[in-house]
């Protein structure tokens, strides 16, 4: 060990190991934002049909939602920082194959390429900070900083593409995670805290291998679905792998003396209540954001820096109100903190669903604040709750396991959503069409483009004097597909709430007996900080607990 090293104190460290967490979530979420808002231009750029431009964003959210708890188990075998650093690498990596690809091909590569990366940074990022702070409620304030990075990533990323797409190539929004992630390398080589599980924990590949098969082919058989039909061949066949893995997946565990995800904390009521609510309300709500931006750019007619700036009012009032959620979490029970959270999401996804191709920034802002409100308030205690659900060095399998979730949720909210979107719209377009005074032969081209290609299709014909008739009939189009969704969205809000009330409820206090339910998850070793960590996921004991 040299000198600096040595003179680095432990305050210092754990502080290092925070920002470094921070800065990794906030280089994974950044491609997220930036990627979406800059679709049409890329889409301008390389002339790929509706289908190709679809699975620029996918490329990046499926191996990020298949392999993230395969880079959870990595960390706790080989060490976090090693993983982290990996991690950092892989989404340099990526993003410098975008920056210089000339076809479609090459940037589906990047994309995938940045997308593992962001699979590692998730988990190893979470668990970094559990280990560097074992005191529960100290460690909820950490997790809200995290969160917060997560969210202002999401925030900026519109902003930053819409002021590069005014003046530049569509290509350089990657430019900046290149220097962010080789940076947070350089810097966590000599600063960052490494960690790993204890206990003989080693790499469960029956387990990695069936969970990644069935996360790829279920999200791909309803992407696929949506955009063509379910009764497809490849759909149907994609759908029966992920189904068939899955059943797989759940056999491996159960044999495994190391699974990749022990399946036994789903007895916690408390990480299955987060798992659930992660996965339905990213579902709703990054299916919202994609329709919202066809809202922006297709009725209002925005540009991408318009669009972006009024995207920015969720994510930043959702930074307000995570800070404080964050430091009430061993004040407020913790279920009645996301529920207040998801109803709010629930109400203001409802009350947009008055919005009207003309309606005001003031009268449409208000109603985005209310939903980053509710946002904030759930992000960070679901991710505390989580991760303290189970015992302390569980801590990456957790946060691999809710990520796993939330990303899931999100690679089939734009799909699910979208598809919902696309049918409402379509079907509608001939009525609105007919009241546009756009009939006959027109009017049968205009609605057939628009099923086979999509509402955006219909932009690039050669419409004549009848342009602004037929751009009309497809604001208003758009507008029923984007309320049905918003219905949707707010519904699944419901369920989520709904969900988030019954299963974390603070049960009766376990008797002795309840040590051998849980004597699977023993082996893992007993949490230091259980006591605070049941008090705080709103359980009796988590697993792995032993009663003195």
């Amino acid at each position: 060990m040299n000198a600096t090293t040595t003179a680095i104190r432990p305050t210092d460290r754990r502080a290092a190991t925070i920002a470094m967490a921070c800065l990794g979530v906030f280089v994974a979420y950044l491609p997220i934002t930036t990627v979406a808002v800059s679709l049409p231009a890329i889409q301008r750029a390389l002339h790929t049909t509706t289908a190709q431009l679809s699975w620029v964003q996918d490329a990046f959210v499926l191996p990020m939602a298949a392999f993230i708890m395969t880079a959870g188990v990595f960390g706790d075998v080989h060490g976090r920082k090693k993983v982290f650093q990996a991690g950092l690498f892989c989404c340099a990596a990526g993003a410098a194959v975008a920056l210089c690809a000339h076809n479609i091909q090459t940037l589906w590569a990047g994309q995938a390429l940045a997308g593992l990366g962001s699979a590692a940074l998730l988990p190893t990022t979470l668990a970094l900070i559990s280990h560097a702070v074992p005191d529960f409620r100290e460690r909820g304030k950490f997790i809200g900083m995290w969160a917060m990075a997560m969210l202002a990533a999401l925030a900026v990323g519109p902003v930053i593409a819409g002021v590069i797409l005014d003046h530049y190539s569509w290509r350089w929004i990657y430019l900046l995670s290149v220097p962010l992630a080789l940076v947070a390398m350089a810097v966590a080589t000599p600063l960052l805290t490494d960690s790993r599980a204890p206990h003989g924990r080693k790499l469960d590949w029956p387990g990695q291998i069936t969970a990644a098969v069935a996360v790829t082919a279920l999200v791909y058989g309803v992407i696929e679905g949506g955009a063509d039909s379910f009764t497809a061949t490849k759909v149907i066949a994609a759908l029966a792998m992920g189904v068939v893995a899955l059943i797989a997946f759940v056999v491996a565990e159960k044999r495994s003396d190391s699974p990749m995800l022990d399946l036994a904390v789903f007895r916690s009521a408390a990480f299955t209540a987060t798992a659930l609510v992660a996965l339905i309300t990213f579902l709703g709500l990054i299916g919202f954001f994609f329709v919202l931006s066809l809202y922006f750019g297709m009725v209002q007619q925005l540009g991408t820096l318009e669009a972006g700036a009024r995207l920015l009012l969720v994510p930043v009032a959702a930074i307000v109100a995570g800070g404080p959620a964050g430091r009430l979490m061993h004040r407020v029970p913790t279920r009645w903190m996301i529920s207040v959270g998801l109803l709010l999401i629930a109400g203001s996804l409802l009350a947009m669903t008055n919005l009207d191709t003309d309606t005001s920034y003031g009268s449409i802002a208000w109603r985005l604040i209310v939903l980053g409100v509710g946002l904030g308030l759930v992000t960070t205690p679901m991710t505390a709750t989580a991760v303290a659900a189970v015992p302390h060095q569980l801590a990456g399998m957790a946060s691999a396991a809710n990520n796993a979730f939330r990303q899931v949720g999100g690679a089939l909210g734009p799909a699910v959503l979208g598809a919902l979107l696309s049918t409402r719209a379509v079907d509608t377009l001939p009525g609105h069409l007919a009241d546009a005074g756009v009939t006959g032969s027109q009017a049968h081209t205009i609605v057939s483009t628009a099923k086979e290609g999509g509402l955006g299709a219909v932009a690039g014909m050669n419409l004549g004097s009848t342009a602004n008739q037929v751009y009309g009939a497809l604001g208003d189009s758009l507008l029923d597909g984007m309320r049905l969704c918003l219905i949707v969205a707010a519904v699944l809000a419901l369920i989520a709430a709904a969900c988030a009330v019954v299963l974390l409820r603070r049960p009766k206090q376990r008797t002795r007996t309840g040590a051998a339910r849980t004597a699977e998850v023993v082996r893992h070793g007993a949490p230091e900080t259980s006591a605070e960590n049941a008090q705080a996921a709103g359980t009796a004991q988590p697993l792995g607990h032993r009663r003195s």
